[in-house]
């Protein structure tokens, strides 16, 4: 079978950042799916956009390879217009942000129809072909989305509109740069399968992930790049189960695993409680007569579906908001501060990392370049901005200026979801060491039940605003007594 996609030595260098890709040679055949990882920088989603000819867009890029094709077509010399032609139609995206990539004030219907929209297809059958496309998503009620807007569906529905969108215009192609990043097991696994129905049908799927679960679960191969290079490609169960390469080995160690291992000692007193809480935005119960605790020590993991209401607990557990029932007691009156999940959202751009600590210093606490050492951080880094930060860089940010303030309890509120797996089990490390040296206690919010298990003593698994199983990590994971939490258990598989 002729290949799809077919590069050969694809080289691109961009101003500012120099060589991104590095003689990169690919091939993908018709219905089958090829997995891209590596660490955050190592040109993943420069390869996204080059093989959609964005990246060509910019007229200080240089992109050369001495073979682009996609089905038999010459790509290495396409105009821009010859691009424009396949984007949406040939060749579909699939973005991580679903709530970013959608306009929110344009109905579902005109988002997903735009590219038949552009290419004069008529009103009445291109309603005809959206509504095709979003139940070939998975989205349930597809016609009466048609006039909804992206703020009135869950995340991972607006991440099933991203799909339709992609292929509406009946693409042979399916690129999907991190599609279930932000998603919860349960909708991440439902998202896999559908891509992986798209594949069965006939795609070409090439997906993007620092999820190396996701990879295991769809890809046929795998392509791993490092600084930009191939430093390893082959099938998906040979790759992951017995890497070659250094990078590969060190991707698939860092995978979290596991459990929490155990500390005996008498029982520790509790740092905060939220006793019987409840809030309510218009008819929406956001959190619904919870009732969870987090001892000095230990660390409580919270887990469950996008919508479930653990963002909104974490506000209520740090004094964000107050509860419309219910008490949350801190014992002691201890220091409670909020590690974000997007630290340079949180962050003054216009100031340096040393100003950001100071500026969270309690009294005569640690000096910048002091808390930077303690998150594994040189001091030099006083002088740099948010944006010149890695990822992994602005998350060890964010917790040195939540440890400027001398916590007593750190709410960690999904801390390494956007992170590749090796910068992701770093932080995992940074903070259990933070709190066997100083006894923190911690709530660590995350939809990743892998890593949840890995740092947590205890874990509440929420739904609908209410906590449905509540217990010691290891008991919940063996015997799982709410139906809930054995589909979330299942769908981390």
């Amino acid at each position: 079978m002729s290949p799809l996609l077919q590069l050969s030595d694809l080289t691109v260098d961009l101003p500012r950042s120099g060589r991104v890709l590095d003689r990169v040679s690919l091939a993908l055949a018709p219905g089958e799916a090829l997995g891209i990882v590596g660490e955050s920088g190592a040109g993943k989603s420069v390869l996204a956009r080059t093989l959609l000819g964005l990246t060509q867009d910019d007229p200080e890029a240089r992109v050369a390879a001495a073979q682009f094709s996609f089905d038999g077509r010459d790509m290495a010399r396409a105009s821009r217009r010859a691009w424009r032609r396949l984007r949406g139609s040939d060749i579909g995206l699939v973005l991580q942000d679903a709530l970013q990539s959608l306009d929110p004030l344009r109905t579902i219907g005109a988002e997903v129809g735009e590219s038949l929209a552009v290419r004069g297809v008529p009103r009445r059958d291109r309603t005809v072909r959206v509504v095709e496309a979003l139940e070939r998503a998975g989205l349930p009620d597809a016609p009466g989305r048609l006039a909804q807007r992206s703020g009135e569906l869950s995340g991972g529905m607006r991440q099933r509109v991203l799909i339709a969108s992609a292929i509406v215009g009946g693409a042979r192609l399916v690129i999907a740069d991190e599609p279930t990043t932000a998603l919860d097991a349960t909708v991440a696994a439902r998202v896999l399968d559908l891509l992986g129905r798209l594949r069965d049908d006939g795609a070409g799927l090439v997906l993007i992930t620092h999820d190396l679960q996701a990879v295991h679960r769809v890809a046929d191969r795998v392509a791993v790049l490092d600084a930009g290079r191939v430093v390893e490609e082959g099938p998906t169960a040979r790759i992951l189960d017995s890497p070659a390469h250094a990078t590969t080995r060190a991707l698939v160690a860092a995978i979290a695993q596991g459990s929490k291992p155990a500390r005996p000692g008498r029982e520790p007193r509790v740092a905060l409680r939220a006793d019987g809480v409840s809030r309510t935005y218009g008819d929406v119960h956001a959190v619904d007569d919870v009732t969870v605790e987090v001892r000095a020590g230990e660390t409580l993991g919270v887990v469950g579906e996008s919508g479930s209401g653990k963002s909104t607990l974490a506000r209520l557990l740090i004094g964000a908001e107050a509860p419309d029932e219910g008490s949350v007691t801190r014992e002691g009156a201890p220091r409670v501060r909020l590690v974000p999940q997007d630290p340079l959202g949180s962050f003054d751009p216009r100031h340096t990392v040393g100003r950001i600590l100071a500026a969270s210093r309690r009294g005569d606490g640690p000096e910048p370049a002091e808390l930077l050492a303690r998150v594994g951080l040189p001091s030099e880094m006083t002088s740099r901005r948010p944006a010149q930060l890695s990822g992994g860089q602005r998350q060890r940010v964010a917790i040195a200026r939540a440890l400027a303030a001398d916590p007593d309890v750190l709410v960690c509120d999904e801390p390494v979801s956007a992170l590749d797996v090796t910068t992701q089990a770093g932080i995992l490390d940074l903070l259990l060491d933070l709190q066997e040296r100083d006894g923190l206690a911690m709530v660590f919010i995350s939809h990743d039940l892998a890593v949840v298990r890995r740092v947590s003593d205890r874990v509440a698994v929420m739904r609908d605003g209410r906590v449905v199983e509540a217990g010691p990590t290891e008991a919940v994971w063996a015997e799982p007594q709410a139906a809930f939490t054995r589909e979330l258990i299942a769908a981390s598989r």
